[in-house]
């Protein structure tokens, strides 16, 4: 990486910071701008690392300049603030070389307009490598209401999932079994200098040892194999379909899911459903990526009138829009811009998709409810809640293999086995 570029990186470091803290933007739709406009592949990885290490430990790397600065910075100042949680971010948690790390850090806010203050950045960055930043805990990046409600469902548990939110997480593939297996896989990238790692409940998974760039990835480009986490993938597991079985992918974007049950069995006849139009065709391309083929529908999967034939579906698979609580980890910038009402508004409408999905599905069928979310009131109480409108309904508990028990469904952790957190209820609807 050539000095100039190294200063580019950081100014659009601090640009997609300032933007995701002080304005309220997504962290997901700034780099979706942002990459494209650096042509290297490592220029590309090192922003994204900068920009989700400086939102994980915000919290630690806000107090450490409060303590050190004599004067707080203003309002007009937030774009230098950014810059200086990108540069302890590279000094901290990512342990960049200081000497790289400090020089286009302090080159950066010259290129910002801000030539007076490149010496405060430099002194402050100095002392960040001589003393290091003092520990927060991490907790504090979450707003209070939500710190209670985890701890409230999650006593025992609580800090450790804080704990495990503010760490990177690791990249896990999904091997398409119609093209190769996982240990040959496993096999091939080995080969390639990379090492990768099974996990006994993922028969298509493998979890690498240290992140890549995934276009390297042996096969990729052909649809050999995608990145999905190990919890994700686990939602296949919860399906015993017979071939040619008719499948609803209720809320499908951006498809994952979908192209793992069609690798497992090709023969399904399975419709990918989202309200997004702009999202459906990211469901095209992961289907087309793997060579997998769906019916696919733009429509408001609350509202069957509007799209269902009414041919009943023998499986359902509801992965609902939910809080992202389980997987703050990859989206830090869920703990800034979620709100309390934002939970009440998720759960009704989790509850009108739970009762759609059940309208459409065929007495004797498998209805599997999933949620990247750590909440009981979006989990096992939505499935409490569900249970009570449904006396044909009956749960069908996957197994310890899906993590705690949780109100007849299964709760996985963040952190725990390295997967996201994730939450799974499998319904199954009395024969007529």
């Amino acid at each position: 990486m050539s000095s100039q570029a190294g200063v580019v990186v950081r100014v659009t470091a601090a640009r997609v910071l300032d933007a995701v803290l002080h304005r309220g933007r997504s962290l997901k739709a700034e780099l979706a701008t942002a990459l494209p406009q650096l042509a290297d592949p490592r220029d590309r990885a090192l922003l994204e690392a900068i920009c989700f290490a400086a939102l994980r430990r915000r919290t630690a790397y806000n107090a450490a300049l409060s303590g050190w600065m004599p004067r707080p910075l203003q309002a007009r100042d937030n774009e230098l603030r950014a810059l200086l949680l990108a540069g302890l971010a590279q000094l901290d948690a990512l342990q960049l070389p200081a000497h790289a790390a400090l020089s286009a850090t302090v080159e950066a806010a010259r290129t910002l307009g801000r030539p007076h203050q490149a010496g405060m950045v430099n002194a402050l960055l100095r002392r960040a490598q001589r003393e290091g930043v003092p520990a927060a805990d991490a907790s504090t990046a979450w707003p209070q209401w939500l710190q209670q409600r985890i701890r409230t469902d999650w006593p025992a548990q609580a800090d450790a999932l804080f704990a495990a939110s503010a760490q990177a997480a690791p990249l896990w593939l999904r091997v398409n079994r119609r093209m190769s297996g996982r240990d040959a896989y496993r096999t091939q990238l080995a080969e390639a200098g990379i090492q990768a790692e099974t996990v006994a409940a993922l028969p298509d998974g493998l979890r690498l040892a240290e992140s890549t760039a995934v276009g390297g990835l042996p096969g990729f480009d052909s649809g050999v194999v995608s990145v999905q986490d190990g919890s994700a993938q686990q939602v296949a597991d919860l399906f015993a379909l017979a071939d040619q079985a008719r499948v609803l992918d209720a809320c499908a974007a951006p498809g994952g899911k979908s192209a793992h049950l069609l690798e497992r069995q090709p023969g399904l006849r399975l419709t990918a459903l989202d309200v997004d139009a702009r999202r459906l065709r990211r469901v095209e391309q992961t289907l087309q990526r793997v060579g997998a083929t769906a019916t696919l529908k733009a429509a408001d999967a609350s509202d069957p009138s509007g799209w269902w034939d009414g041919v009943p579906f023998d499986a359902v698979l509801l992965d609902a829009p939910c809080s992202a609580t389980g997987i703050v980890r990859r989206q830090p910038d869920v703990l800034l811009h979620r709100r309390p009402e934002d939970i009440a508004a998720l759960i009704a409408l989790q509850a009108r998709l739970l009762d759609a999905a059940w309208a459409v599905l065929a007495p004797g069928g498998t209805l599997v409810y999933a949620t990247c979310s750590l909440l009981a009131a979006e989990n096992a109480e939505q499935i409490e809640a569900f249970l009570a409108r449904h006396d044909a309904a009956q749960l069908d508990d996957p197994g310890e293999a899906f993590g705690h028990p949780s109100g007849g469904g299964r709760q996985r952790l963040t952190g725990e086995d390295g997967m996201d957190g994730f939450f799974y209820a499998r319904l199954r609807k009395a024969a007529a």
